[in-house]
């Protein structure tokens, strides 16, 4: 039989332990957003340049929206967190995500999307310009420390 090696020695430094936060699960609930976001994204994406029933996608970001502002309201009412460092992030975020957002609706126009498509396409690109940040700014602020 072979001799099992020994455990490793313990490490020099250890690594810090972030305490845990009382938060609302918002990455959660950003990620379902997300996920209807994309699901009623590739929906129409699968029927254009057709003629594309909308009552899905309506419903999709509808479900999303409600989500998002449920999330917001949630994330509102968290005591001891790093709001100065959320709020740091989420404008960086936002300033990326309002150009991203801006590209994808000028090809939308581009290629000729119009009328009730292009205004659910739209409203999918808001829920998605602010729920990215979003969970950026509160994933990096949940492990800050709330005094800084």
């Amino acid at each position: 039989m072979s001799a099992l090696p020994s455990p490793a020695a313990p490490a020099a430094h250890p690594i810090p332990t972030v305490p845990e936060r009382d938060l609302p699960p918002v990455t959660e609930v950003a990620i379902a957003t997300l996920t209807l976001i994309v699901a009623g994204g590739i929906y129409l994406a699968a029927k254009m340049p057709g003629h594309v029933t909308l009552a899905l996608p309506i419903v999709l970001l509808a479900l999303a929206a409600v989500l998002l502002i449920a999330n917001i309201a949630m994330l509102s009412r968290a005591r001891d967190f790093a709001w100065r460092r959320f709020s740091q992030v989420a404008r960086w975020g936002l300033l990326a995500y309002v150009v991203i957002a801006g590209m994808l609706e000028y090809v939308f126009v581009y290629d000729g999307v119009s009328g009730g498509t292009l205004v659910v396409l739209s409203g999918m690109l808001l829920v998605f310009g602010i729920n990215v940040p979003l969970i950026l700014a509160f994933t990096v602020a949940r492990y800050a420390d709330p005094e800084v």
